[in-house]
């Protein structure tokens, strides 16, 4: 009975606050292109009075973190409170039983073992103390059913189905009261419900309370409207699309765009948060030891002598004096700090407030920011949207082609704007009028005052382009070496020649991008703008004509070699071409070095023919001892025999000799190798 007189009571006063709680209705609104919106609400609070401020619960975090307050007449404000959030596992965790999710009655039952509990069935009462819960899997004829088992008061145990029970009631008013509060705690959960701010003055003026925050809001849009003509400069007209979707009119409010992203983020201020405190424990007391107190050896003036050694010394140090526990020394006072040591200097209060709204300006520089001020007060209800024209002025622009897409033939419709208009202006589509008739869209990046853009609305069918590529041999432009790797620095010109025809029979200006590669240099034309990825050249074309128009580019690149690895002839062509940057002594050190190469390859030759004999003649050898196996057992020919025994000794010779010509030529072929290995390693230039 008591907690619903506290609730009834609490609900009463809640009403009574929401009935005196001054209004604040929005006066400005300054929307960002990062989905956050400022809002200032002003108004007066009387005497006594409280004024409300409601949010979506998900806008807390930002209005607690941006949330200021400015007040006017003299008076003060004496608190500020909100509604809380706690964590629903936080607030669940107070309560002796927990529901699960797609948990049976039966179940929920089981968890409250020994609370008592009435069941209805019909005109009878059953009441008892609950022993469990079960449930019976159902059959093909029958659905599952769920059961209690109760302790009446008769001592009887029974089992009732809990589908034929008309009512159940918690006998216990306080287990009833948790059950409530536990399903409210659930379902207040998931609501959406708003989240208020009450702002409270114990003060008896009447004063004007300005409350500015900051909250996520739909990002506003910009379109433009560009009207090319024959003379004269194009207009610009731009128009921003504001949404409200706040769930609040906004009427008569002062409303600002700003065009830039400011950094903004989301911190968790609104739900209480909960940390883990580590436990700790005093040490336990053990239980104190017999002392055996030793023979004093040195007697003065009645006091144990307390020198460096033995347990006199050691017992001085901790603190035992004559076998007695002196006092220990008195802790030092406690250091009491000056307020300034907590606080700093007491100097004037600064009261922060958004900026004042200068109703003549239309835009202005905010920072790095720049901010469209709507003259006029703007009026948008609740879940509409609106469009408000903030720019309507010639600016400086011509129109051309552009070909940058170079799988198209066609180059594109497109105007160049210069941003003459003194103000940023913000990114978005752009429709265009040409010559009074509609010519195609584009899209504009966010274009500061002063600086220029191109965009491209039409594809243009009257002009086609193709291009064609060569290229030449590589030149070597270096050539240095050091420790036997030559490195050189040899260059390639590249050039693409674009073919383009003008159908339409009127002059037109044509601006080519040509891919901006890395490591290449222009060696063309001078283009006329360079941007991250592309060369820009202007260029004029006349009413039916076809030109071309070549690009060349020159790519340097190093290669490197190892001496060791290179040929003799490929050495030779540095040594006689006269076009390269080599000196006399470079030249003649690179021919000593191919000569050797070249002594060393006929060497080598000679090995290998040498080897190439000595295999003929074992070979033939071989053939000889065969024939003469296959005579021996014949007695008419032992002649023969003899001859092919001669062979074989004048082959024996032979081999004899070449053998002692092979080791004079590897000799020779190692002394050569050792005199390469010192010309290469001593190669500079």
């Amino acid at each position: 009975m008591k907690r619903v007189f506290v609730s009834l009571f609490l609900s009463v006063l809640l009403g009574a606050i929401m009935a005196q709680a001054a209004d604040l209705p929005v006066k400005q609104v300054i929307l960002y292109k990062h989905g956050i919106g400022f809002f200032e609400r002003s108004g007066t609070l009387g005497p006594g009075e409280s004024a409300r401020l409601d949010f979506n619960s998900s806008d807390m975090n930002d209005v607690l973190k941006s949330l200021t307050l400015e007040e006017r007449g003299g008076g003060k404000i004496s608190g500020l409170r909100y509604d809380s959030m706690d964590p629903l596992s936080h607030r669940l965790a107070d309560f002796p039983f927990e529901i699960g999710d797609d948990q049976s009655l039966a179940a929920i039952f089981g968890r409250l073992q020994g609370s008592r509990v009435e069941l209805k069935f019909g005109n009878d009462t059953v009441a008892g103390a609950i022993v469990g819960g079960r449930v019976v899997a159902g059959t093909d004829k029958q659905a599952e059913r769920e059961f209690v088992t109760l302790l009446l008061d008769s001592g009887d145990i029974r089992t009732l189905d809990l589908a034929a029970a008309s009512g159940i009631r918690f006998t216990d008013a306080k287990l009833q009261a948790n059950f409530k509060d536990y399903l409210a705690a659930v379902a207040a959960a998931r609501s959406k419900d708003k989240r208020s701010v009450y702002i409270d003055s114990t003060d008896a003026r009447q004063r004007e309370i300005i409350a500015s925050y900051t909250i996520p809001a739909a990002v506003w849009k910009s379109s433009y409207r560009l009207i090319l003509g024959d003379k004269g400069q194009p207009v610009l007209e731009g128009w921003a699309i504001v949404d409200n979707t706040t769930g609040e009119d906004w009427n008569k409010v002062q409303l600002s765009l700003v065009s830039g992203r400011p950094i903004s983020f989301v911190s968790q201020l609104y739900a209480p948060k909960y940390v883990q405190r580590p436990s700790a424990e005093l040490a336990d007391d053990t239980a104190a030891r017999p002392v055996v107190h030793d023979e004093a050896f040195q007697s003065s003036m009645g006091a144990v002598a307390m020198g460096g050694g033995g347990r006199g010394g050691a017992a001085a140090r901790s603190g035992v004096i004559g076998g007695v526990m002196a006092a220990p020394a008195p802790p030092p006072s406690p250091r009491v700090l000056a307020p300034s040591a907590f606080f700093a200097e007491k100097t004037d209060q600064v009261n922060v407030s958004p900026s004042t709204i200068v109703a003549s300006a239309s835009a202005g520089e905010l920072g790095e920011l720049f901010e469209y001020r709507i003259a006029q007060p703007v009026t948008i209800r609740k879940d509409e949207s609106a469009m408000l024209p903030f720019l309507q002025q010639a600016i400086e622009g011509r129109k051309l082609l552009i070909y940058s897409d170079h799988s198209s033939q066609h180059p594109t419709n497109a105007a160049e704007l210069t941003n003459s208009s003194g103000k940023t202006l913000d990114g978005g589509p752009i429709t265009v009028y040409d010559g009074g008739a509609y010519g195609g869209e584009a899209l504009m990046e966010t274009l500061k005052a002063g600086d220029k853009r191109l965009i491209s609305y039409a594809v243009d069918l009257g002009t086609r382009i193709t291009d064609a590529f060569n290229s030449k041999n590589a030149v070597i432009r270096e050539i240095h070496a050091t420790r036997g790797v030559i490195t050189t620095k040899s260059a390639m010109e590249e050039t693409r020649t674009y073919t383009i025809r003008n159908v339409d029979q009127k002059a037109k200006t044509l601006i080519l991008e040509h891919p901006l590669r890395g490591g290449y240099t222009l060696l063309s034309a001078k283009p006329a703008e360079k941007t991250a990825s592309a060369y820009r050249f202007e260029i004029q074309l006349a009413a039916g004509a076809t030109q071309e128009f070549p690009v060349t580019e020159e790519r340097v690149f190093d290669q490197t070699y190892q001496v060791s690895n290179m040929g003799p002839d490929f050495l030779l062509t540095y040594v006689q071409n006269r076009n390269l940057t080599l000196s006399d002594a470079a030249r003649r050190q690179l021919q000593r070095i191919a000569d050797e190469k070249s002594q060393i390859a006929e060497n080598d030759r000679a090995l290998q023919d040498a080897q190439n004999q000595v295999n003929d003649l074992t070979r033939d050898e071989d053939r000889i001892r065969q024939n003469i196996n296959s005579l021996n057992n014949v007695s008419s020919q032992q002649q023969l025999v003899q001859n092919y025994a001669k062979q074989l000794d004048a082959h024996e010779q032979q081999l004899a000799q070449l053998r002692d010509h092979q080791s004079d030529l590897q000799k020779k072929r190692t002394a050569l190798q050792s005199d390469l290995d010192k010309l290469i390693e001593a190669l500079a230039f």
